[in-house]
């Protein structure tokens, strides 16, 4: 049983073996001459069998010479498509097509030299077919142009000439390559210099440094999947590579009562505080399954961030007061300055929030009023397993906190026990003092805090960090 097996493997394998003869002597003789000029007989001789042996694989020339092109044109489009997929950069990605498009035409040159060919001559009966595997192939560019537009990364251009003009110049270096035999070396260099021209042809300004300050940089950023999300896209429009890298969710309260209990309740209040954009939709959410149309005429909002005040808006509620410094300090400082002495001030916030704006205020006078409207807890096990598995793959810069949660969440998702050694090796950046203090009471160097204590003010800082670095 088992030699009857292993006979026909060995007989698989050999008619393998022998259709790759085929293929490459085909190869050979297509690169070198036109279509009609070669025959069977030719790409037998050629490979070293009989003609008719050739007949068994392929019933004419003409299924010959398209299974030739199919099977490299899909390879080359499934590898790009697998290799893309890994990047989530326009910039990354594009390097990804024009870096692999070109290695890939280089290895197999004879395979190049006849799709070139076939570009410029179609008079077969699979023409068609191979204009759709050459459309899928373009449509993968299309695709990096147009979200890289999208994403404002790359400038506004006809996408479908910027496709054609670009891999005009790439098989045009490929074909450089191919008459002057370049050497590996060589080759490195100059597809590191069409990736360049490209890039360069698709940026706003002639200095990429300029407009890509981060280019060549990969950050992780630990937030919630959503502002994550966000906040990437604006380092992305930057250049660098982002790693979403999720240690919260926002999930609502295990109990709404003290919350229900104060907008239910008849007492007048003079101030609420929303500290986050979360903080405001959770109240909108909470006071809507009441039924409760809460009246903001007579009280003062204070939305704490552009973010948080910008929700506000959305949501119909009138803004009065945006601190400077978007801060528990900076709440207070800016309170101080209204005599809130025995007023009601409301904060709506997380359930793991912080009591240094509480006491504050109580400090100097005010009456206090908290609930907790939503809670902060761990992401879901398969998203942070699918994020560790690439954080491993992967060597960052910098790594961001955002906040006290997402750097003692991510030392336990990743189970790290020793901070200052893990983190020795990359660079690594909090948003405000608070996140600062809490990661440098684990021995760990910060090395970016920006005085506008944003994710705007972030990224200046960051920027500015390796403008030095």
């Amino acid at each position: 049983m088992q030699l009857t097996i292993n006979k026909k493997i060995n007989m698989k394998e050999k008619k393998n073996l022998i259709q790759e003869r085929i293929i490459d002597s085909a190869s050979v003789l297509f690169s070198q001459n036109n279509y009609h000029e070669v025959m069977i007989e030719d790409v037998a001789k050629n490979a070293g069998i009989a003609k008719g042996t050739v007949y068994n694989y392929f019933n004419s020339k003409e299924e010959l010479y398209f299974y030739l092109i199919e099977k490299k044109l899909s390879a080359l489009t499934n590898s790009l498509i697998e290799k893309i997929k890994r990047e989530n950069n326009r910039i990354n990605s594009l390097k990804a097509f024009i870096i692999h498009n070109y290695m890939f035409m280089m290895k197999y040159n004879n395979f190049f030299l006849i799709y070139q060919k076939e570009s410029f001559n179609r008079q077969n009966e699979f023409c068609e077919e191979i204009n759709i595997l050459e459309n899928r192939l373009k449509q993968l560019l299309n695709d990096i142009i147009s979200r890289g537009q999208e994403d404002e990364v790359f400038r506004k251009t006809d996408i479908k000439l910027t496709t054609e003009l670009i891999l005009g110049s790439l098989y045009a270096a490929v074909n450089k390559g191919i008459e002057k035999d370049y050497s590996k070396e060589q080759q490195k260099s100059e597809r590191e210099k069409i990736f360049n021209f490209v890039l360069q042809s698709l940026i706003t300004t002639n200095k990429i440094s300029e407009t890509l300050p981060l280019l060549g940089r990969t950050i992780v950023i630990t937030r919630t999947v959503e502002q994550s999300k966000e906040s990437a896209q604006a380092f992305i429009k930057l250049g660098a590579d982002t790693i979403i890298f999720p240690t919260l969710d926002i999930v609502p309260p295990e109990s709404w009562q003290a919350f229900d209990e104060i907008v239910k309740s008849k007492e007048k209040i003079d101030f609420i505080i929303f500290t986050s954009k979360y903080a405001v939709e959770m109240f909108v959410k909470r006071c809507d399954e009441l039924k409760i149309k809460f009246d903001y005429k007579n009280v003062k909002i204070v939305a704490v961030g552009n973010k948080t005040a910008f929700t506000c808006n959305e949501m119909n509620i009138p803004v009065s007061i945006i601190p400077k410094i978007f801060s528990s300090k900076g709440v207070v400082d800016v309170l101080s300055k209204f005599d809130i002495e025995n007023k009601v001030v409301f904060i709506p916030r997380s359930a793991i929030g912080r009591e240094e704006l509480p006491h504050g205020l109580s400090d100097r006078g005010a009456i206090l009023k908290t609930a907790n409207v939503y809670n902060v807890t761990f992401p879901n096990k398969n998203i942070v397993e699918e994020k560790i598995k690439r954080l491993k793959e992967t060597k960052p810069d910098m790594f961001i906190f955002t906040s006290p949660s997402t750097f003692n969440n991510f030392l336990k998702l990743l189970d790290i026990t020793n901070p200052p050694q893990f983190f020795s090796h990359f660079d690594v950046a909090s948003i405000g003092p608070t996140t600062k203090a809490t990661i440098e009471s684990r021995k760990v160097k910060v090395d970016v805090m920006p005085d506008d204590f944003t994710i705007n003010g972030l990224i200046k800082a960051i920027i500015n960090y390796y403008k030095l670095k």
